[in-house]
């Protein structure tokens, strides 16, 4: 891949960079410290805000609200939102994830129907996908749906559903051939969130905040209309918006872990450490330098994903690298941070002592999760070993 920016490229980066200029919110870093459930309705004007102007999704086809980005103009998308330090959008999963698969996967009247929406975020979407006893093992799970009619009756419980407390609609997957192979008996349904029967529960996590929820599901009622893709093929849907999921956040993730190392750097001049700057401790300077290498690998890990999709047209298991990589690399950044500040670098957001707002202590407990969410990182050597290396099956 040619890492110069073409003329297009560049008119594409100077018309978004022109844009966010006149239309960036400046109140943003106030709203920045509220809470999710404080925050949400102004992240969604914000997103309303970029899908008037098709900055929304501009990777989706043209016919479909977006662009038709390359997947280097999407790279310098996210680089330049990160870099002028834009709100994030409310529908993170719905554009990123939900909305691909419905365009790969959907029907013409699903597609009419749903994307444009998700666009403008107007409807917010969750993925229900783990359970209690099937999270790494996504193909393990039990959720029930039986046709009745024109309708499917769901029974089940999913966990760890991220924003399932505000979402309008889920992409659920459900077990409608208890009788064939794990992988073979799984449907998609798309699931209106306010449906009778629907019951969540909001998970509280270390860092205080509620981002995952449980999800029951006692006897609901689906369209079978809704079903997306296939009967009975909802694993090939299923892994499709995992490897968006997978492959996409490293583009997101880059510019900020460059962000938070350059900061670091920085602190390390002022804090200190046994009476002098932390930055003359030797073994800091070593970690801080493996670190700052380690993002620049990021980076060219991202563009070899890049490489991959533009010579196939869909992302491969090389978004597993990635993923464990980045999931890996913020633990180590984040505890990096924590030897750094030292007792000041757990101070909370809120405390008038705490340093850079407190983003130091979220980020360390948040970042705690990483190497769980979207496959854990044992999940992600299995499939680099076998996809990707040719390695026998280990089970």
């Amino acid at each position: 891949m040619d890492l110069k920016l073409t003329e297009g490229e560049l008119r594409f980066r100077n018309e978004l960079r022109a844009w966010l200029e006149s239309n960036l919110p400046s109140d943003w870093p106030a709203w920045r410290e509220k809470s999710l459930d404080d925050s949400y309705s102004y992240l969604r004007a914000w997103q309303l805000k970029l899908y008037d102007a098709r900055w929304a999704a501009v990777c989706w086809p043209a016919e479909y609200g977006g662009r038709g980005a390359t997947l280097m103009e999407q790279a310098i998308f996210w680089e330049e939102l990160a870099r002028a330090g834009a709100p994030p959008m409310a529908n993170s999963l719905g554009l990123g994830l939900i909305g691909p698969t419905i365009v790969a996967f959907g029907t013409p009247a699903q597609k009419l129907r749903y994307l444009p929406k998700i666009l403008s975020a107007e409807e917010i979407w969750c993925q229900g996908f783990s359970e209690p006893d099937a999270g790494s093992d996504l193909a393990g799970l039990k959720t029930e749906a039986r046709l009745d009619g024109p309708d499917y009756i769901v029974n089940g419980q999913k966990v760890w559903t991220s924003y399932a407390w505000l979402a309008d609609w889920c992409e659920l997957v459900v077990r409608t051939d208890p009788q064939a192979p794990k992988h073979k008996g799984l449907t998609v349904l798309l699931v209106n969130m306010k449906s009778p029967g629907i019951e969540v529960r909001r998970l509280r996590q270390m860092t205080g905040e509620s981002e995952f929820s449980e999800i029951f599901f006692t006897n609901v009622r689906v369209p079978a209309e809704n079903v997306l893709g296939q009967v009975n093929d909802g694993w090939n849907v299923a892994v499709s918006t995992l490897m968006h999921e997978r492959g996409s956040y490293g583009a997101r993730l880059y510019l900020l872990f460059k962000r938070s190392i350059d900061r670091l750097i920085e602190l390390s001049h002022s804090a200190r450490k046994n009476g002098q700057p932390a930055s003359r401790d030797p073994l800091l300077r070593q970690k801080l330098a493996q670190c700052y290498a380690e993002v620049e690998i990021m980076r060219l890990n991202q563009l070899r994903a890049f490489s991959r999709i533009s010579a196939t047209g869909v992302p491969g298991p090389e978004g597993s690298l990635q993923k464990l990589f980045w999931s890996e690399l913020n633990q180590r950044l984040q505890q990096i941070a924590q030897e750094i500040l030292g007792p000041a670098g757990q101070l909370l957001a809120g405390d008038p002592r705490a340093i850079d707002h407190g983003i130091w202590s979220y980020g360390y407990l948040r970042s705690r999760g990483n190497t769980i969410e979207a496959g854990t990182s044992e999940i992600q050597r299995s499939i680099i070993g076998h996809y990707v290396l040719g390695l026998p099956r280990s089970y």
